[in-house]
């Protein structure tokens, strides 16, 4: 089995289990040419990629004897269950048979287990959450959305960094601005979280802080990249994803309230796709684990056919692009620059 840019795939994971992964699994090496492992209870698994025309594509099954369940402790869940389709598909991707894998199960179980099994990148303390929100510009990337509920100052700054080679290598973004995200535009503002960040990133030649963002910035897409802690970082997702389903719900409701309006819709009607897939969480694919030496996405528990499928994309674009040695490398070269400011009692430049 070639592993060339193979994605390893936890089949029983997420909301709506095996049918829908393994669907977006078919669709994946279909629409974009990538091969698949899917992985998990092998017999319940090729029953399920039976009832799908693959003639052609190349997808294969791989046996997990456990499944990790979305309500299970993710540390416990772990440790107690090492064949889990979780760490199947990680260790698909450590030992060299896939580039990558992806899970819409339990998000702290998938991060337990990738620490343990491929470890952290040098230079990094604690992985983050990245994923990219939709703007009226373009996607802007937000980390942390949930690894590191309460980060240190230096956690911060090394998620600045990983969202810096992410924007650059992934989003295409040559020097990408970088905003902390805060209740105020003023230095000032902020938790005390925030406010002994803020001069941190400042500090750090390089890196083009922006400075703090309020979160009507964010939508705004005022910079390319937004650091924040993991708590908010969920929080400020999940509200995202309300506002987007709740403006996609309020259109459908009062385009059909009368038949001048229905046959209004019936004009408008690709224009109104249009503004719900750039709103579809779903298009953007998963959210990379950052800071962990391989690529991990975590994809929604309640993810879609399509949203499987573009996880599979976006771990296969990310683990081309080889964020994990940029990572290290870029954070090598700010620890250096650091260093030879304290030295010279200089402070870096911003």
């Amino acid at each position: 089995m070639s592993a060339a840019g193979r994605v390893a795939v936890d089949a029983v994971g997420g909301d709506h289990g095996l049918t829908v992964v393994v669907a977006g699994a078919v669709q994946a090496a279909r629409r974009f040419a990538i091969p698949v492992t899917l992985v998990g209870p092998e017999t319940e698994v090729t029953a399920e990629l039976g009832r799908h025309e693959t003639t052609g594509l190349d997808l294969s099954v791989v046996h997990a004897a456990d499944v990790i369940g979305m309500d299970e402790h993710p540390a416990q869940a772990a440790r107690r269950k090492p064949n889990s389709s979780i760490a199947v598909a990680i260790r698909e991707a450590k030992e060299g048979r896939a580039v990558g894998m992806v899970s819409a199960g339990n998000s702290g179980a998938v991060m337990a287990v990738a620490l343990v099994l491929l470890g952290r990148i040098p230079g990094v303390e604690r992985p983050a959450i990245a994923s990219t929100l939709p703007t009226l510009k373009s996607a802007t990337l937000v980390l942390d959305l949930g690894a590191v509920t309460d980060p240190r100052p230096q956690h911060m700054v090394q998620f600045a960094w990983m969202g810096h080679v992410y924007a650059e290598r992934v989003l295409g973004r040559p020097s990408p601005s970088i905003g902390l995200l805060s209740n105020g535009e003023e230095a000032s503002k902020g938790n005390q979280l925030v406010q002994e960040v803020f001069p941190l990133l400042a500090a750090e030649k390089g890196l083009r802080f922006h400075g703090n963002v309020e979160g009507k910035d964010v939508p705004l897409g005022t910079v390319d990249v937004v650091v924040t802690d993991g708590f908010t970082g969920n929080v400020a997702l999940k509200v995202a994803e309300g506002i987007a389903s709740l403006t996609t719900q309020l259109i459908r409701e009062e385009l059909t309230k009368s038949w001048p309006r229905k046959l209004a819709a019936l004009t408008l009607r690709p224009a109104f796709r249009a503004v719900r897939n750039r709103l579809d969480s779903g298009e953007y694919g998963g959210a990379q684990l950052l800071g962990v030496d391989g690529t991990v996405i975590i994809a929604h528990g309640g993810s879609s056919e399509t949203a499987i499928a573009n996880a599979i994309r976006v771990a296969a674009e990310a683990a081309a692009r080889d964020l994990s040695a940029t990572i290290a490398d870029t954070l090598r070269r700010a620890a250096e620059s650091t260093t030879r400011a304290s030295a010279t009692g200089t402070p870096p430049a911003s």
